[in-house]
């Protein structure tokens, strides 16, 4: 197992606040790696801890084999990182900004003009390279960060909710060019998000609350932990529906429309449709989400 990022006993405080209480996790080599938590949970601490950007109290990093707070220069080199907020100048190209960037890697002297080019094909903003950063729209802004994040050719590129208000059609083209990027260059990615069907795209996730982990895991065993399947029945015979659920002794939630039963798996809906089916006109499983996963881990919704 090839570890890029090990974090171990891991502490942050400010104050009396106890914001990160002792994390210990890794992210392997070229995955994406999904970092979750209500808001307050920690995250953006963590990250600007492993950024270089903020102190930690107590505990070790150890990011492309470099330690934190002894090689902090070599960690910037080996990170990208692409922030919620746009952070380039606006009255700039495209071109201009990632060249401003590129501009402080002592490594690129000599080789900016290539290192452009790449970052920009790599990102997909070849075509509006030479507009100003202020007149693109939000996926085209969004794909400007990635490129100016890719100048230096990081190991681990950090997105920091990285498609949060934008539609869904440019949400799915951001991650185009991210997922197409890991597959040609074996980039890992950090990922922090408050839209799971992304989160559900992860190779592995770790979900923090109060500076703690509350759980570890792939997508699907978190689902299969904290989350629940779902028959929605939709009664032909309301009385007669109800009458035979309680006799089978199933828990059931009374909806608009429709009478949802819970499932411990997708197969345990058969015999309830066997003994319902003349109280029925129609019927949908629903396999559990990261968003049950989430609530159920947490409690709570990850915009609370």
């Amino acid at each position: 197992m090839d570890k890029v990022i090990e974090v171990s006993g891991l502490k942050k405080a400010y104050g009396s606040v106890q914001a990160v209480n002792g994390l210990d996790f890794y992210t392997e080599r070229g995955k994406l790696f999904a970092f979750l938590g209500p808001n307050g949970a920690g995250k953006s601490t963590t990250i600007d801890i492993l950024c270089t950007l903020l102190r930690p109290d107590a505990g070790e990093v150890l990011l492309d084999g470099h330690r934190l707070g002894k090689a902090d220069d070599a960690i910037r080199a080996s990170i990208g990182v692409v922030f919620q907020d746009h952070v380039l100048d606006p009255l700039l190209t495209v071109e201009e900004n990632i060249r401003v960037r590129g501009g402080l890697y002592p490594t690129l002297r000599g080789k900016l003009a290539d290192a452009v080019k790449r970052a920009a094909l790599a990102a997909d903003v070849t075509d509006f390279l030479r507009r100003p950063y202020g007149k693109l729209s939000g996926g085209q802004k969004r794909r400007a960060d990635i490129a100016r994040a890719l100048v230096h050719t990081p190991r681990v590129l950090f997105l920091d909710e990285p498609t949060t208000g934008l539609d869904p059609q440019t949400r799915r083209s951001v991650w185009e060019s991210i997922r197409t990027l890991q597959r040609e260059t074996g980039l890992t990615v950090f990922l922090t998000t408050h839209y799971m069907e992304e989160a559900a795209e992860a190779d592995y996730v770790v979900v923090i609350d109060n500076g703690m982990i509350a759980a570890r895991g792939t997508p699907t065993a978190l689902k299969e932990e904290y989350a629940s399947d779902q028959l929605r029945l939709t009664p032909s015979d309301p009385a007669g529906l109800m009458a035979a659920l309680v006799e089978m002794g199933v828990a059931t939630v009374r909806m608009t429309d429709v009478v949802a039963v819970k499932l411990g798996s997708t197969l345990e809906a058969l015999p309830v449709l066997d003994r319902v089916r003349g109280f029925v006109s129609g019927f949908e499983v629903l396999n559990g989400t990261m968003d049950d996963a989430f609530i159920g881990i947490t409690g709570r919704e990850i915009r609370q």
